[in-house]
């Protein structure tokens, strides 16, 4: 069994070109040492496929048949570039170029754009979105938030496809696209973005590929010197390929062939982005002498959650479906994947953030939890179930985390603390690198203990102790290799170059993500939440194509866990209501009990768990104000909707949070694992003057109530709290202390 990744955070640089390959698997090691010609690497998820591309480069290089600076590769995302970048680096391939198509084409165009045109390239718009709200106005026509979104996604599609605004109408046709509002609409708005653009002198993301292209075609010279430079190409994620960048990299390749590319069909997700797998899948045709490697080793998941993938794509249709990998696990057997149906959405994620208490007792890292949905506006009721539960969570897709003005000011601090050595009076007692990495965050707002609450505060703590955690680890990982004890020096050049990298340390938190978002990435325990029809599939994919990347979306989904997968769907969106959704049909034949539509039930180990049985059955969720139906979960917590008047009890509302804060200092937990402000509020509102009162407000469960139930009953009839018996002297404390309640 052949380890994805490195075993330790900072491995040795392997002593010779053999040494690049060892540890590398037989279908690997035939990927890094296939030097020559046209490379096909078939890559199913999670078997090595960057691993075996990044010592493919190394080899190459250690062994002097490649040049660093001859090769270029290009990949999707700053993340996915940085790894490679910083992979390469620590096999000894340093000066390689790895970067996104964007940044590549940017950093040429930059280049050669006083030479092809003159002058300085035009700036690249900061927001896009503005402009296309502007284009919109000129055209009057008014867009919402969300068309708005819509209509700058379809304007990037025609731009990657290469489809110009009167043509937009009709090639949207032909695609099948969803559009947001009347083509004709669109194609006047993007006409007009285009000259708003030309008249700001500025260009967009897309301009950045499509003036490259021009460059390239219109002037042999620079695309021969760029050639020049670049004899070895590259290309991860192929499957994603837009048209677009297809024609750049034709135009880099110039006839030769000197390409590796390595994907999946298997995991086409972006098609509405203009990626297509026919580039993937035409390879063989277009290259007729193309080496072909398949890598089909799992070393992520167990064989259950393999097992369940393997049996998603078994079902699929298509092209893509033709070409499937069916993959084989390299693992130990794990727990089998859990199915839960729940009566509500509301209790699915009270379900889900009960479990995810289970795994954090039981020792799973927060950071290495995921919830995963279909849309983003599924998160709000799982970020709310996850603060009842006093569970910490962040949220994919924000902003990078060597960009957060904390890290950036951390690392000026440290930098400055090194360069002044011994004369730092900050570090007088500090007696090793962790020690003085405390020290210094100190004077930045970095305490042994987080602070209570949650939002900017609690963030930024939490980016600091990510700082200090990769102090003590780079520390430990110098001393286990025998290297010399490291210096703050030392600290602040690998975090330079995990900077340059984007190879950010870990953040303490249950990740709350899209499935989209969640591409690339890997987690220990994975929630798969909200599966019913209408949202995976999702009620706008009507064509074969649609349903099927889907189907697609969700095996990437399931392919996310290592160890620990559950599926979860709500009969019903509101408590109360009408049970009349479905479970995904993607499901079926997969989940116990289940037929496909061939009429085969599946058996086996495992079963349904019927979540809502851990929730009593209540009626739907009414305004107690206006008598209306609520659907949103802020409202339902507060049992009003936010417009209606409120009769909070803004006394009683004070002395409950103020009670909550000591409660939570001597907890050692953030204020909002005690109770959510609002829930907070719902009390400060309702006023209950009983323990089934107070039962019935959303956010105290039984264990809060046994818990806090009686202090906050207290509070509620404007009773004085007795002192903490901790507060009195030890032999006093013992005799008033209660006995240890018995176990469950």
């Amino acid at each position: 069994m052949t380890p994805v990744t490195d075993t330790t955070l900072f491995p040795a640089v392997p002593d010779s070109a053999d040494a690049v390959l060892d540890g590398l698997d037989p279908e690997q090691r035939e990927v890094a040492t296939a030097l020559h010609g046209p490379v096909c690497v078939l890559a199913g998820a999670g078997t090595g496929k960057t691993r075996a591309i990044t010592h493919r480069i190394a080899y190459g290089v250690r062994a002097g048949i490649i040049q660093p600076a001859s090769v270029l590769a290009v990949t999707f995302t700053n993340r996915a570039a940085g790894e490679m970048r910083g992979r390469l680096r620590q096999l000894g391939a340093a000066g390689v170029q790895a970067r996104t198509f964007h940044s590549a084409a940017l950093r040429q165009l930059q280049y050669f754009w006083p030479r092809a045109v003159g002058g300085e390239l035009p700036r690249l718009a900061e927001r896009k979105i503005q402009l296309v709200a502007e284009a919109a106005a000129r055209t009057r026509i008014r867009l919402d938030r969300n068309e708005l979104r819509d209509v700058t996604g379809e304007i990037e599609w025609a731009k990657v496809t290469q489809t110009v605004p009167e043509d937009y109408p009709a090639a949207a046709a032909k695609a099948g696209r969803e559009v947001p509002r009347d083509p004709a609409e669109i194609a006047g708005i993007y006409g007009a973005y285009e000259q708003l653009k030309r008249d700001r002198g500025c260009i967009d993301f897309e301009d950045v590929l499509l003036l490259t292209v021009g460059v390239l075609q219109d002037r042999p010279d620079i695309a021969d010197q760029v050639r020049g430079q670049y004899q070895h190409f590259v290309v991860d994620e192929y499957q994603d390929v837009s048209p677009l960048q297809q024609r750049l990299l034709e135009l880099w390749l110039g006839g030769r062939d000197s390409l590796c590319v390595v994907g999946d069909a298997g995991q086409t997700i972006y098609s509405f982005t203009g990626a297509t797998p026919d580039h993937l899948l035409n390879f063989r045709t277009r290259h007729p002498n193309a080496t072909v490697v398949k890598l089909i080793r799992d070393y992520r998941s167990t064989p259950q959650v393999v097992h369940l993938a393997n049996g998603l794509l078994g079902q699929a249709r298509g092209r893509a479906a033709e070409h499937r990998l069916d993959l084989v696990s390299q693992r130990e057997a794990g727990p089998e994947p859990v199915y839960t149906e729940y009566t509500d959405e509301p209790a699915e994620a009270e379900g889900t953030a009960r479990s995810i208490r289970a795994l954090l007792d039981a020792g799973v890292p927060a950071s290495e939890i995921a919830v995963l949905y279909r849309v983003n506006a599924q998160s709000e009721v799982y970020e709310q179930a996850l603060a009842d539960q006093g569970v910490p969570y962040q949220m994919r897709g924000a902003e990078r985390f060597f960009e957060r003005p904390e890290v950036r000011e951390a690392g000026v601090a440290l930098r400055g603390a090194a360069r002044a050595g011994g004369n730092d009076v900050l570090l007088d007692d500090a007696v090793d690198l962790a020690s003085q990495v405390r020290a210094v965050l100190a004077a930045s707002g970095w305490t042994p203990e987080p602070p209570t609450g949650s939002g900017a505060v609690r963030d930024r703590w939490e980016s600091l102790a990510a700082l200090v955690r990769l102090a003590e680890q780079f520390a430990t990982a110098r001393t286990a290799a025998g290297a010399p004890a490291p210096t703050l020096a030392d600290l602040v050049a690998e975090l330079d170059e995990r900077a340059n990298a984007q190879h950010a340390p870990t953040v303490e938190g249950v990740t709350l993500a899209s499935l989209h978002a969640a591409k690339g990435l890997e987690w220990d325990a994975v929630f798969l939440v909200g599966l019913t029809e209408g949202m995976m599939p999702i009620t706008y994919a009507r064509t074969d194509e649609q349903i099927e990347e889907e189907r697609r979306l969700l095996y990437v989904g399931v392919t996310r866990a290592r160890v620990h997968l559950a599926l979860s769907w709500a009969l019903s969106r509101a408590p109360g209501g009408r049970a009349s959704r479905r479970p995904s049909r993607f499901l079926s034949g997969l989940r116990p009990g289940s037929t496909t539509a061939a009429g085969r039930t599946r058996g086996g180990a495992g079963g349904i768990e019927r979540g809502s049985a851990a929730r009593k059955r209540r009626g739907p969720a009414k305004c107690r104000v206006c008598g209306r139906t609520l659907t949103d979960a802020g409202e339902m917590k507060l049992m009003r909707c936010e417009s209606c008047p409120s009769d909070l009890d803004e006394a009683l509302y004070e002395r409950l949070r103020e009670w909550r804060m000591e409660e939570a200092a001597a907890l050692g937990q953030p204020a909002y694992c005690v109770f959510t402000d609002k829930t907070l509020m719902a009390i400060a509102e309702a006023v209950p003057d009983s323990e089934s009162a107070l039962a019935s407000i959303s956010g105290v469960g039984r264990r809060k109530l046994d818990r806090f139930g009686a202090a906050v009953l207290a509070l509620c009839a404007g009773e004085d709290l007795a002192p903490d018996p901790a507060e009195d002297g030890p032999e006093e404390a013992a005799d008033q202390a209660p006995e240890e309640p018995a176990a469950d």
